[in-house]
């Protein structure tokens, strides 16, 4: 699926289940295109991270301002022309909904993978707030994108290079190159 010329800034949302490798993908990809990057970590209020940490899933309720911020940086984006990456969950459609609200060009790249080897790549990820026993609630959350939702799922088996080579490609413009 290539972007039309008018789209060459691209605002690009990494998506899926925790250990897919978001952020890796998203930091090679968000460089290999020359576009600003976020961590959708750094957008969750203290309380979420608490709640995460202590192992209780996030509910809708917890989402929201955490969403609608993503989506505000999203778009922010979108208006200046820089385009832009950030990684999501963005594991229910509800949740994508609101991140177009606020940048209705954005394009969703799901990294998607079977559960045990996310399961594997959690147990051996350190430093990080979200325990692997809250994988199964995300898996059971996850809602696939939709034919009329504009993204693609790649799989994970991949190297994070091959995914970031897949992704510019499917992203570059009909009538010239990102980058």
């Amino acid at each position: 699926m290539a972007l039309s010329v008018e789209e060459h800034r691209p605002t690009i949302v990494v998506m899926g289940v925790s250990g897919v490798g978001k952020t890796t993908v998203a930091r090679l990809l968000a460089a290999r295109l020359g576009l600003p990057y976020a961590e959708a970590d750094d957008f969750h209020p203290p309380a979420n991270i608490a709640k995460m940490s202590a192992g209780t899933p996030l509910d809708d309720r917890d989402r929201s301002p955490w969403l609608h911020a993503l989506g505000g940086w999203l778009g922010g984006r979108a208006q200046a022309g820089t385009g832009g990456v950030v990684t999501c969950s963005a594991l229910k459609r509800q949740y994508r909904d609101i991140l177009r609200t606020h940048c209705p060009g954005a394009f969703f790249l799901h990294l998607s993978g079977g559960h045990g080897l996310v399961e594997d790549r959690l147990a051996h990820r350190a430093g990080h707030f979200m325990p692997a026993s809250l994988l199964d609630s995300q898996y059971a959350t996850l809602e696939p994108l939709q034919p009329d939702e504009h993204g693609v799922v790649l799989d994970v088996a991949h190297t994070p290079e091959q995914l970031v080579e897949l992704a510019a490609a499917l992203l570059r413009p009909v009538n010239g190159d990102l980058a």
